[in-house]
């Protein structure tokens, strides 16, 4: 075969490959236009995509002859250089998904065929006159044109996320940090690694208090945080006189994903459960128990509601019987076991949290193609909260605590969760608005339910919860209502 027709299907490859990767983890999954620490990544990624623009569409029906293959072996050394810088940035700013490894390797093992195979062409090219000689292929010509008209424009994407987050940087350097005590308290973090827990972390660090990460990746975490937090594996690294003042605990596997099976649901429930269990059995080891203990719960406890019921749920209302809602139940009275060594419990129920990472942007991706409507009926109750509100949520208990520490209360739960509840029809239609998009396209429920089972009820049903305890005890929410939270968030991250 022709081994300069064969390097330009590997750059099909390529092309398919690539845009797999960006669309399913850089956008979807990863979201790394939002992420703060993605500024140097997406800077070398736009770098990366000018280039592959260039070859695509150059490479498409040309043969680059006399000086320009010269310049294509020059080219090909700088992509070589931006691939290898790509990893390291990559590895020290966060921990990549087991299939982004992999598609990763695979992109570096075919790139490097193609461009073994074109270079063979440098020596015959470089004797001929300098000019591009048109060499067509067909389709596949077409389809390379494509490609590099594709990765140009997610080139430009993610130059202007880059922009957007030097500037949101800037913007958060201005802002007063959140705060969590009057005194440096030694706060120990689970779940650190995740879109909640690393903007916590940073928020604790930002406002002097020490942390110590829990992580089954301690040298990823470390870089991740730059070095400032101590990180462990696991809590028998942590000697017993250690002072641990408060333990915040938001591990748990990723409840959204693949088929809730009996396998998947025992994994969900040791990912939660039985880490609880482990930091109350060091806790009651340690010779100076923890003050308070705040763990990560969901609104998933109050099971479900069936579209039409309008009922608010309050931190008094009952469980169910469904995998959820006994999920959080078993998770709660894991963490619940810390209150009998003094230590004061608290549940945080989260509701959907909207920021750049997590549900959301999955949620916002239809809407933004202009094919967002009701989901199902479209009645389902969506219960929020902004990650702006969650952690200065967070701060406040730690803060209350601080003035009531002679009150002792057994297990109590919060709902975290804005004033506003809205249903999934309002939400489609609200966040249309907010992005400039129709949302008129109806989605029926039936195909969910066929793919996720059980797992479905996530999407299809919902809860009405409201936050009674937050609101009683004098916490205020920047923002309360939907409308307000979107339009930050675009503000924000220049979606």
């Amino acid at each position: 075969m022709n081994t300069h027709l064969l390097a330009l299907q590997l750059m099909a490859a390529q092309g398919l490959l690539g845009a797999f990767d960006t669309l399913y983890h850089h956008e979807l999954t990863e979201a790394l236009a939002q992420r703060s620490s993605a500024y140097k990544e997406l800077c070398i990624h736009a770098t990366r995509a000018v280039i592959y623009s260039a070859l695509f569409i150059g490479l498409s029906a040309w043969e680059w002859h006399g000086v320009w293959a010269v310049v294509l072996l020059s080219i090909f050394g700088i992509e070589i250089v931006l691939t290898l810088c790509d990893f390291i940035i990559e590895d020290k700013t966060r921990l990549l998904p087991a299939t982004e490894r992999v598609i990763h390797t695979v992109l570096a093992i075919n790139g490097g065929a193609f461009i073994m195979l074109l270079a063979l062409n440098v020596p015959v090219w470089f004797y001929q006159p300098t000019m591009f000689v048109w060499k067509p292929n067909g389709l596949l010509s077409m389809f390379l044109a494509l490609c590099g008209i594709g990765v140009g424009l997610s080139g430009i994407r993610d130059a202007l996320a880059a922009y957007h987050l030097k500037i949101s940087k800037a913007r958060d350097l201005r802002q007063s940090p959140i705060h969590f005590s009057d005194q440096a308290e030694n706060v120990l973090v689970t779940g650190a690694t995740g879109f909640i827990g690393q903007l916590l972390v940073r928020a604790l660090l930002a406002d002097g208090q020490i942390v110590t990460v829990l992580t089954r990746h301690p040298k990823k975490t470390a870089w991740l945080f730059d070095g400032r937090v101590r990180c462990i594996r696991d809590m028998n690294e942590l000697p017993i006189n250690y002072p641990v003042n408060v333990i915040i605990n938001l591990a748990g596997e990723r409840i959204l994903g693949w088929r809730w099976t009996q396998a998947r649901k025992n994994k969900l429930r040791n990912s939660r459960v039985e880490l609880t269990e482990g930091l109350v059995a060091w806790i009651a080891k340690a010779q100076q128990k923890p003050k308070l203990f705040l763990s990560a719960s969901a609104i998933g406890y109050y099971g479900v509601q069936s579209q039409g019921d309008n009922t608010e749920l309050t931190e008094d209302s009952s469980p169910q019987s469904i995998f959820m809602s006994t999920l959080c139940q078993e998770w709660e009275a894991a963490a619940g076991n810390a209150g009998d060594f003094g230590t004061q419990v608290i549940c945080m129920r989260f509701g959907l949290v909207l920021g750049s990472q997590g549900a959301l942007p999955m949620m916002l991706l239809p809407i933004k193609l202009g094919l967002g409507g009701s989901l199902g009926g479209g009645k389902q109750w969506i219960s929020w909260i902004h990650i702006h509100d969650l952690i200065r949520g967070i701060a406040f208990l730690i803060r209350r605590y601080d003035q009531h520490k002679n009150r002792f209360e057994k297990n109590i739960a919060y709902n975290f969760t804005a004033p506003e509840s809205v249903t999934q029809k309002q939400f489609s239609r609200i966040a249309g608005e907010v992005y400039h998009r129709a949302c008129f396209t109806p989605t029926p429920g039936f195909p969910m339910r066929l793919m996720l089972g059980e797992q479905a009820d996530l999407l299809l049903e919902g809860q009405r919860v409201v936050p009674s305890r937050l609101i009683d005890d004098g916490f205020t929410f920047d923002y309360g209502d939907i409308k307000s939270a979107l339009g930050a968030l675009t503000l924000r991250y220049g979606n």
